[in-house]
């Protein structure tokens, strides 16, 4: 593994602009003072081979462009590992993965491991090594690109120039809270029960990171909860607002997460950064990608305070289409260009990949799931054959 010792205390990064934070808290690297770089590939189930194979390809092209080496180890997870080794994170993906310094991963899942027990089910694995790599901020953006805003389920004028980042807690939460389980209630009823928990700690570590995101974009970031109701909530809606105070150039709002869900369809353009726990997150981050017009078009970006970043589109596995050629691989190739940018520092190829991305839609190439009638539909394999074209023809 190649370490980039010689990069300062990380900076956060975004839009190109690096700032230090005023506290520790997620990880990005600042400059790309090694140019050899070891990246685990984490293909996992259904259509996540296809489409890593493809940003693989991309992520290679782009680094040569720009004289970054890019060595790649390619490890099980998910169904895939249950299938080979009897678990869905082996000891030795996790050990590669904290080894590299960034890990892809495409999806994992599927139904035929629907029924088994929960630390058999290929979903465990991902929350096992989101918790293993201590990645705690997840930066899922949704923006409406103009070549694809007839796409977009909602009404031209309301999905034309949407442009949110959604800033989900990753490790806390309902997801993770003890206890849980199931049991007996005093009527001899069957319940399952989950826990709801968050720590100050927790709490203001990914406030500042949704502040810092903010700042460098609108300058407005919204918290959403349910101080109404539940306790967590109001210790969430407490903590964030005394974080505030850090940053006055941004303005800070909060709002119940069932009105946000619906303020999201009814007028998306008013949200410019979002922060939210882990459960509202993963709900209003898929909520929000269906206004671009596919969820085959988000990347996201996973981050900890040290240690390598975890880079994934937000799709599921599709088992549906899996090994057809149908898949949209759009989204893992942007992903890829997150992890060149937020987890090697590497801006440059990042704008190239972005770039080509934008350059193929713009040629009229389309996947299914965002093929509108006067475009050219291609599958997986063929979309990337294009961006990486346009890729090349770059100077």
């Amino acid at each position: 593994m190649t370490q980039l010792q010689a990069a300062p205390l990380k900076t956060l990064s975004f839009s190109g602009a690096a700032v230090r934070p005023r506290h520790a808290t997620a990880t990005f690297r600042c400059s790309a003072a090694a140019r050899s770089y070891s990246i685990a590939l984490l293909p996992g189930d259904g259509i996540g081979p296809e489409v890593v194979a493809v940003a693989k390809d991309v992520l290679s092209a782009a680094g040569a462009k720009e004289g970054v080496e890019l060595r790649f180890r390619e490890m099980l997870m998910g169904g895939a590992a249950l299938d080979a080794v009897g678990v869905p994170l082996p000891d030795e993906t996790l050990a590669a993965a904290r080894a590299s310094d960034a890990v892809l991963l495409g999806a994992i899942g599927g139904y035929r491991w629907d029924n088994n027990e929960k630390h058999l089910k290929p979903e465990t694995g991902l929350l096992n090594i989101r918790a293993g790599l201590g990645v705690f901020a997840n930066l899922r953006p949704a923006t409406v690109l103009p070549q694809l805003v007839d796409a977009s389920t909602l009404k031209k004028e309301v999905a034309e120039g949407v442009d949110i980042m959604v800033v989900r807690e990753l490790t806390g939460g309902i997801y993770f809270g003890q206890p849980r389980g199931f049991g007996t209630n005093d009527k001899g009823e069957e319940i399952g029960f989950n826990t709801e928990i968050y720590s100050v700690p927790e709490i203001d570590r990914i406030a500042r990171v949704a502040f810092e995101v903010a700042r460098k974009r609108g300058g407005k970031l919204c918290s959403v909860d349910k101080a109404n109701v539940l306790e967590a909530s109001m210790l969430w809606r407490k903590r964030v607002t005394a974080i505030a105070s850090e940053f006055p150039d941004v303005e800070l709002s909060h709002m119940y997460v069932d009105n946000a869900s619906m303020q999201l369809v009814w007028n998306p353009k008013q949200f410019d950064t979002i922060v939210t726990n882990n459960s509202y997150g993963d709900i209003l981050s898929d909520e929000a990608s269906m206004i671009t017009g596919s969820i085959g078009m988000l990347p996201s970006a996973s981050v900890g305070e040290s240690g390598p970043g975890l880079f994934e589109p937000i799709h599921g596995s599709a088992p549906d289409i899996a090994g057809q050629d149908k898949a949209n691989p759009l989204a893992t190739i942007l992903s890829a260009a997150m992890l060149l940018k937020y987890g090697l520092g590497a801006e440059n190829a990042a704008k190239r990949i972005e770039t080509a991305v934008t350059e193929t839609l713009d040629n009229g190439f389309r996947t299914g799931d965002i093929y509108s009638p006067g475009t050219t539909l291609v599958g997986c394999k063929r979309m990337g054959e294009e961006v990486l074209k346009a890729l090349e023809s770059q100077k």
